[in-house]
């Protein structure tokens, strides 16, 4: 996915009101709730919680195929 501003500010939007997104990542859909943004190396990759469990996830943006917003 070619990160835009736009997705950039949706994303940061969602992470401030707690809202979940869904995104697509190694060909399996995940609804997650995302924390913050984390840069690790010149690499930046959401942190997030599974929205049942409240399992840690680390994602690398270049990882995700698609994301939205739910």
């Amino acid at each position: 996915m070619n990160w835009s501003p736009r997705d950039y500010d949706l994303l940061e939007r969602a992470i401030t009101d707690r809202r979940r997104i869904q995104l697509a990542r190694g060909g399996s859909e995940l609804t997650i709730v995302p924390d913050r943004l984390r840069t690790d190396f010149g690499e930046e990759v959401l942190i997030a919680r599974h929205p049942n469990t409240g399992d840690r996830l680390e994602l690398p943006l270049l990882e995700i195929e698609w994301f939205e917003v739910v």
